[in-house]
């Protein structure tokens, strides 16, 4: 990798300060959770919790990567139930003041998983929703990666996992470590903490084998440290092939159990005639010892394997290991979130040198301990990082869309226009897709910018002259395209927004997929901007609009995430005009300390565009403009001092707002329109006015104005809910028009009429509202 590895003394010296140290930090992690649980006042008596058994299971994992093998410019996800572990050494380097070491998840204190955005301390990677925080360094590095093609200044160095056995069962990370692009990540390195254990059991048969095969089969290097030096050593002594034989073949819960024995039930238990002579030749303390002396806790054994890592391909490094190593509980299988008690807890400060009175102590002063965490401190010290700022992006590009086109086409149009108003900005914009970029049209725009690859690619279809989407694989292209797992777009997306805060370098991340599918990636996604990552995510084709895809192609909830999701601002614009100012606007939110991610929702049906009415005056205009940025803006406003009723839609639906409001007029019944941009917007202005929010509210009285309130229907393709709310800005009568069950396939009249969404049913409501 970039720089050199770490100055290394002696390999007997190193194990030996490398044990004080692990020492310390097994103590650490362990008082800090006793401290959280047991110390600090808790007056309701609820349980606090921590994992002091995980935790020690990684402590020598953690203690060799830090304070031996890491570098300045790597990074690590630490499984979330280490925290304590990534606490206690961030505390002996310097970086945590002792004040929060008594914090573990009191309220503005130690987080209860690795946070970046809400610990006090250096935490790469947030974690904590299993499998994503495992598979974040694998987006991490292809994120550094592309900054490096585009411009430079991410540097190097290797994206570190640790990993949970147990955590292999989740799909995310299986679908992350079977994309095509991670199979060139040679910096991506996951180190499985293989306690054999999860939260209620011992596992069964944790299948070491067939995962170290799966992982190979991915093209990954396979590394495994299973047992440490005292067992290898007996391994080579007669009777100690039966020994190793006999180890390997036992079941996970029969030697979970050994760990349990006493020296004596251990003889009992072990003895063989094969073995018999092996045996008879240890003392208990030995015996006792061998049969925990697995590679994972092995000082030596893990950094001749961290030695062993390869570049060129990534690795995972299978680490046997002990749950509870070191502690009282270890090996016991129910754990997983026990307490020492005071007695052992006790017990586990005198093994270990620390004085009850002073629990937070460092090393004196001059100590070779004291010296390596200095030094380590010292050589794992990062420059300060200054985000650059995004360049300016244009509010408005000034085309005026005619004829009739759909909000996901208008998507390419806008990012096109964009490459000439504003290139500088224009090449801070990436793409993202699973497979679905002539689908969403995007073809356009990935014809002129180019697919990212970190070396260029052949196009064998360039003399194709009925080749429509040129496919240009090349280090300067622009957008990605991953294989089709959602989960794997919204998490690569999440990494690519972050790169602002990493590296100070920002990126402008546009994410784009099937709208029904964003539930499958909504979660991911959401911890990603919990992580810091800021990003767009547009979901395309929406609704039941698309009918001819049938039921479980149409969405029904996704206007929630407007509503809902903490650091995101969602749109669903109606009109082409509306689907570039939202873009940009969306846009100019990215890449800054203050920065939040948006969620477009498209559509593939065609609208008539002059029904948006787009002021030709340039202060109208820029007035419509706010108002579509701010979430509503009213479309079509009675000719007289009251309306009888206002209709209030979003996107598509437009259009059946539209006709209802003329047909109700022949009807003697005068109806406002309103089309709502964003209904997130609303709501947090809405809650503002009831001070409890700080947005900006004048966009109430812009889109709903007090002297013109009226009995109101809501109509949307989505769920009712996510505009129900507006009727309470004016206490309203009101009717909620939206889609609540499963669709099916059909022509759009039938579809919109089976859910109650088309003109006639717009109208009725209308009436009924209006009496």
């Amino acid at each position: 990798m970039s720089s050199a590895a770490p100055e290394r003394l002696p390999d007997n010296d190193t194990v030996t300060v490398l044990r004080e140290v692990q020492d310390r930090v097994l103590w650490l992690s362990a008082a800090i959770i006793d401290h959280a649980n047991r110390v600090r006042p808790n007056p309701t008596g609820l349980k606090v919790g921590g994992h002091q058994a995980s935790s020690a299971s990684m402590v020598s994992i953690m203690t060799a990567l830090w304070f031996a093998r890491l570098r300045a410019e790597d990074r690590v996800s630490v499984k979330p139930h280490a925290s304590p572990v990534l606490h206690a050494i961030n505390y002996l380097l310097g970086d945590l003041e002792e004040k929060y070491l008594t914090t573990l998840r009191e309220f503005g204190g130690l987080q209860s998983y690795p946070s970046r955005s809400k610990d006090p301390d250096q935490v790469d990677y947030s974690t904590g929703s299993v499998g994503i925080g495992a598979t974040a360094p694998i987006w991490g590095a292809l994120a550094r990666r592309y900054v490096e093609s585009h411009g430079g200044g991410a540097g190097t160095g290797r994206q570190y996992s640790l990993v949970g056995d147990a955590e292999l069962d989740e799909g995310a990370c299986w679908e992350a470590i079977l994309d095509p692009n991670v199979a060139e990540l040679g910096e991506v390195v996951w180190i499985v903490d293989l306690n054999r254990q999860s939260l209620d059991r011992v596992v069964p048969n944790i299948g070491a084998t067939r995962l170290q095969g799966m992982f190979e089969a991915a093209g990954w290097q396979v590394l495994t440290v299973k047992y440490g030096r005292l067992l290898q050593d007996l391994f080579e002594r007669p009777g100690g092939a039966a020994l190793r034989q006999r180890i390997d073949e036992m079941s996970n819960p029969e030697y979970q159990r050994l760990l349990r024995c006493t020296p004596a039930q251990l003889r009992e238990r072990l003895t063989t005639p094969e073995l018999a002579p092996l045996l008879d030749t240890l003392d208990d303390d030995t015996l006792h010892a061998a049969i925990r002396n697995l590679g994972g806790h092995d000082l030596s054994a893990l950094l001749d394997t961290f030695d062993a890592i390869e570049d060129h391909r990534p690795t995972v490094v299978f680490a046997y290991t002990v749950k509870g190593f070191g502690l009282a509980s270890e090996g016991h299988p129910q754990n997983h979130s026990s307490l020492l008690t005071a007695d052992q807890l006790g017990s586990l400060a005198e093994r270990v040198g620390i004085s009850l009175d002073n629990p937070w102590q460092k090393f004196p002063d001059g100590s070779a301990a004291a010296e390596l965490c200095a030094s380590t401190a010292a050589r794992l010290e990062r420059e300060p990082v200054t985000p650059q700022p995004v360049p300016a992006l244009p509010s408005d590009i000034g085309r005026t869309p005619s004829g009739r086109t759909t909000t996901q086409a208008a998507l390419g149009r806008a990012l096109l226009d964009l490459t000439r108003e504003a290139p500088e900005a224009a090449e801070l914009v990436v793409t993202l897709c699973p497979d679905v970029s002539s689908s969403t049209n995007l073809g356009g725009w990935v014809n002129k910018v180019g697919v990212w690859s970190p070396q260029e690619r052949v196009d064998w279809f360039a003399d194709d002259p009925e080749t429509i989407l040129h496919w240009r694989e090349r280090p300067s292209g622009q957008h990605l395209e991953l294989g089709i797992a959602e989960v794997n777009l919204v998490s690569a997306l999440g990494e690519l927004g972050t790169t602002w805060s990493r590296w100070g370098r920002p990126l402008l991340p546009i994410g784009v997929l099937y709208d029904p599918f964003v539930e499958r990636a909504l979660e991911p996604w959401s911890f990603g901007i919990y992580g810091g990552g800021q990003s767009i995510l547009v979901g395309t084709p929406s609704g039941v609009t698309l009918a001819p895809e049938g039921g479980a192609h149409q969405s029904v909830t996704t206007p929630s995430v407007g509503l809902e999701q903490p650091g995101c601002v969602t749109y669903e614009p109606a009109f082409a005009l509306d689907v570039e100012w939202t873009l940009l606007a969306s846009l100019a939110r990215l890449g800054r300390p203050d920065g939040t991610s948006a969620y477009l929702r498209l559509s593939t049906r065609p609208v008539d565009q002059s029904l948006a009415a787009v002021p030709a005056d340039p202060a109208a205009r820029e007035r419509r403009r706010r108002q579509v940025v701010a979430g509503a803006y009213p479309i079509r406003t009675a000719a007289v001092a009251r309306p009888d009723v206002t209709l209030v839609t979003m996107g598509a639906m437009v259009t059946e707002a539209l006709e209802a409001a003329d047909r109700l007029d022949a009807l003697g019944k005068h109806a406002d329109v309103v089309c709502v941009t964003s209904a997130g917007l609303l709501f947090r202005a809405v809650q503002a006015r009831a001070g409890q929010d700080t947005a900006d509210t004048w966009i109430l009285e812009s889109a709903l104005p007090s002297e013109r309130s009226a009995p109101m229907v809501t109509v949307l393709d989505g769920h009712p809910h996510t505009l129900a709310f507006l009727a309470n800005v004016h206490r309203v009568r009101a009717a909620h028009l939206g889609v609540n069950r499963f669709g099916q396939s059909g022509d759009l009249d039938s579809v919109y009429r089976y859910h109650g969404i088309d003109t006639d049913s717009i109208i009725q409501a209308a009436l009924d509202v209006a009496d």
